[in-house]
């Protein structure tokens, strides 16, 4: 059994006077990918910015390689090694491809050379737009450039909110095939997305999440053929 880098206790998060987050538990292996999956409101987004601590749980516990994060500032989560790409990549449109890739590395003092080679290699239609305005970038392309911002921060967790939203299947595809590349270069992801199917198809083990609870979980593989969430998510 692998080590756990992640441990999520008894979260309860209230967000615009709701209690969003309902005392949920789930753990996130080191060198897996863990998806949360469930409809509008379920509680998934919110539980990432938990865990980003871009809002402040009422009650539970977040660690992180052994250590509280519950409640930390953002910048001394990012410091610790983890990474949010959020809901609606958020890139800065009046920015260069390059600018917005450097500053997803705001915390570090060392050669970014490798990291943006690896980035670069990664995601190479973003090398032939370096010097591109981000704002004129397709939305697939966006949802590129958030990614490679995010990986410059070095980090050992990478946290994915909605990267299939708006995209179209082909392009789907293509970021999905890419968060799998990641994660055999050893990266541990936790990804919250709307489309189950491919989630569920890239996902060492899920989470089903239904108005802040955790209803189920299992193996990416066991959700995907259990009847339940087959005709709740898969549409089967």
């Amino acid at each position: 059994m692998s080590e756990t880098i992640l441990s999520v206790k008894d979260l309860k998060v209230n967000y615009g006077g709701i209690e969003a987050v309902k005392g949920i538990s789930f753990d996130v292996p080191k060198g897996s990918v863990v998806t949360l999956i469930g409809a509008n409101g379920a509680g998934k987004s919110t539980t990432l910015k938990a865990i980003a601590g871009l809002v402040k749980p009422a009650s539970g516990s977040i660690s992180f390689k052994g250590e509280s994060i519950t409640g930390k500032d953002p910048s001394l989560i990012v410091s610790k090694g983890i990474v949010l790409v959020p809901e609606g990549r958020r890139v800065f449109d009046n920015m260069t491809v390059l600018e917005n890739i450097k500053i997803g590395a705001y915390l570090r003092h060392d050669d970014l050379s490798e990291d943006m080679a690896w980035v670069f290699d990664l995601f190479p239609r973003l090398k032939e737009r370096e010097w591109q305005l981000s704002g004129t970038l397709s939305g697939g392309e966006q949802q590129m450039l958030a990614m490679g911002r995010a990986l410059m921060s070095n980090a050992s967790m990478l946290m994915l909110d909605e990267p299939s939203m708006g995209l179209s299947p082909l392009l789907v595809q293509e970021i999905f095939d890419i968060i799998q590349n990641i994660h055999k270069e050893g990266m541990t992801i936790l990804l919250v997305e709307q489309n189950a199917q491919m989630a569920l198809s890239v996902a060492d083990r899920a989470y089903v999440l239904e108005t802040g609870r955790v209803v189920m979980d299992g193996t990416g593989a066991e959700l995907l053929t259990n009847e339940r969430v087959r005709s709740a998510y898969l549409g089967g």
